[in-house]
């Protein structure tokens, strides 16, 4: 994209934190102030499919948003989320940033986006690089600066990943505790604690391979589609660089309650959720965590932007017959353009 056609983009709409993108219509003066407690999560990356992007071009403004977003993450993201096939939406550099700015296109389409300041009842979490986007839902970074950091970070974790040759597994089923120990057994890691009986287990291909004939008892082994050991030490040169990215970044502190993936707790201040985005890269995804916390809030109602479907359903299976005031906890999966209105219901009530 030039800087002309740049300039002719933003003069056709409203700029504020999300230029380029068409301002939803104004909520009602009760939007953010229902019954219930409402949580949004932000996808990260193994979420994707191909075609993804399709259906939601039919928005307005979404092809415009997707050209703009890959000029600020220095990469096509048109082509990938709508003709790229299963391999190319599979690179970790493309990946990413795709993942993020599809959750804050259609955040954005449903008014979930704050106001600079605003503080509301909105529970946010995202599941690793998804943790970009929900900084962004909580006000702490704009969009524009959460779609450059993730395509920093693909890029930094592309590299790391080329260094070595690593991959992911999820274990799904078994006994934590001997799960944990048959992926120390491997030399493998424990980089993702999803909960609902899955954890992902992250380390050389030879182990996973290991790991794959020699499962846990009452375990399944599923190889992930990822590039690389995400959330472990192999992942130290990206660390590295994104440490230096932030530094030029100036946060507000959420307005409102973030969840950290480092151990599922409220995270206030700015500065701390920009230095945990940053460790996270080498660290354990603690969901489960999340996912807990979420509970002892008396969440009511649970809205997944898209890429939907994987947190949903961990969500699912982790809160199975949990009620909060005798009402199921109703968890919403956005996967269509279809699923808008009810999830804009739920952002006024927080539970139908």
């Amino acid at each position: 994209m030039t800087r002309g056609e740049r300039r002719s983009l933003e003069g056709s709409y409203k700029v504020g934190r999300c230029p380029f993108v068409p301002l939803a219509d104004p909520p009602d003066d009760d939007h953010w102030h229902g019954e219930g407690v409402l949580a949004l999560l932000a996808p990260g990356q193994g979420a994707q499919k191909p075609g993804m992007l399709t259906d939601w071009l039919e928005l307005p403004g979404a092809e415009d948003f997707f050209r703009w977003a890959g000029d600020v993450a220095g990469t096509d993201l048109l082509s990938p989320g709508t003709t790229g096939d299963a391999e190319a939406i599979r690179d970790t550099a493309v990946t990413q940033p795709l993942v993020v700015a599809m959750t804050l296109l259609v955040a954005r389409e449903l008014g979930a986006l704050p106001e600079p300041g605003s503080t509301d009842g909105v529970v946010v979490t995202g599941h690793s690089v998804g943790e970009l986007a929900a900084a962004a839902l909580a006000g702490v970074v704009s969009v524009e600066d959460a779609i450059a950091l993730t395509a920093a970070r693909g890029r930094a974790m592309a590299a790391a990943c080329a260094q070595t040759p690593t991959g992911m597994s999820a274990v799904l089923g078994g006994d934590r505790d001997e799960v944990l120990l048959a992926i120390e057994k491997h030399g493998l890691t424990p980089a993702n604690m999803n909960g609902a009986g899955q954890i992902v287990a992250a380390g050389p291909l030879e182990g996973l391979a290991a790991l794959k004939e020699e499962p846990p008892a009452k375990a399944r082994i599923m190889p992930l589609s990822v590039a690389g050991a995400f959330h472990t030490d192999y992942m130290a040169p990206a660390r590295e660089e994104l440490a230096r990215r932030v530094q030029d970044l100036t946060p507000a502190d959420p307005g409102r309650r973030l969840l950290s993936n480092a151990d599922g707790s409220p995270v206030d201040s700015g500065a701390e959720v920009l230095s945990r985005l940053v460790s996270q890269i080498t660290s354990p995804v603690r969901f489960d965590a999340c996912l807990a916390t979420m509970a002892e809030l008396g969440v009511t109602a649970a809205v997944e932007l898209p890429p939907a479907g994987a947190l949903a359903g961990l969500a699912k299976r982790e809160w199975k017959g949990a009620q909060v005031d005798g009402q199921d906890v109703e968890i919403l999966a956005v996967s269509a353009p279809k699923d808008l209105d009810r999830a804009r219901e739920l952002l006024r009530t927080g539970r139908g």
